[in-house]
C-alpha cells in the first residue's frame, strides 16, 4: 500500500514541480514586459493574457502536489490536538461529503467548459493580440483528474490510519522551515545542557 500511496505522491511531485517551472516564465514575461513598457515606450500587446494565463495554470496544477503534501489551509483550532486516529476519521468523512462530490463536480463541469473553448479555439477577448486561451482551459479537467486521484490516495491514508492509530508516511520532498528551525533550537539546547 505504501507503494501505491508514494507513486500517486511522485505523480503529483513531478506535475507540481514541472508547472513550478511557470514562476520562472512568468517572472521573466513580466519583466520582459516592464523593460519595453518602461525603458522603450513599447508596450506589449499580449503582457496581461501571458501574465493570467500562466499564473493560472500554475494555480491550477499546483492544487494536487499541494494536497499530496498535506499543505492546503485548514482551521486546525481542534484538530491539532486530536489523535491521529479521529483526525483520520474526520477527514475521511470531509473527503466523502464535500471533497469528492465536489471534485467530480469540478471535473464534470471543467470538461463541458474545456472542450467547448477547445471546439471555437477561443482566444483572450482583452488584448488584439487574440492569445489562444484553450490550452488553459483544458486544464481545468486534468486538474480534477488529479485532484481526484490524490484524493483517493489520501482516503486511503485515512483508512490505514483508522487502522493503526498513526498516519502513513508521506513521500516530502521539502520541510516547513518552522521545522528546520525548532530542529536546530532542540539541537542548540542539547549541546548547551552537554557544555
Amino acid at each position: 500500500m505504501k507503494k501505491f500511496l508514494f507513486f500517486i505522491d511522485s505523480l503529483s511531485l513531478w506535475v507540481g514541480k514541472c508547472f513550478a517551472w511557470l514562476i520562472l516564465v512568468l517572472t521573466l514575461g513580466i519583466s520582459y514586459e516592464v523593460l519595453v513598457r518602461y525603458v522603450f515606450r513599447a508596450p506589449t500587446t499580449w503582457a496581461f493574457d501571458f501574465s493570467y494565463i500562466n499564473y493560472g495554470a500554475l494555480f491550477l496544477m499546483a492544487g494536487a502536489y499541494t494536497l499530496s503534501r498535506n499543505g492546503h489551509v485548514r482551521a486546525d483550532v481542534l484538530y491539532r490536538f486530536w489523535q491521529p486516529r479521529t483526525q483520520a476519521i474526520m477527514d475521511l468523512i470531509l473527503y466523502i461529503i464535500f471533497f469528492l462530490p465536489a471534485v467530480l463536480a469540478f471535473m464534470y463541469s471543467g470538461y463541458k467548459f474545456a472542450e467547448m473553448s477547445v471546439r471555437f479555439r477561443e482566444v483572450s477577448i482583452f488584448s488584439p493580440a487574440g492569445v489562444p486561451v484553450f490550452p488553459l482551459k483544458t486544464l481545468i479537467p486534468v486538474t480534477g483528474a488529479l485532484l481526484f486521484i490524490q484524493g483517493v490516495a489520501e482516503i486511503v491514508r485515512c483508512i490505514l490510519c483508522i487502522r493503526t492509530g498513526a498516519w502513513p508516511q508521506r513521500l516530502h520532498d521539502v520541510e516547513e522551515t518552522e521545522s528546520v528551525i525548532l530542529r536546530e533550537q532542540q539541537h542548540l539546547a542539547e549541546q548547551s545542557k552537554k557544555a
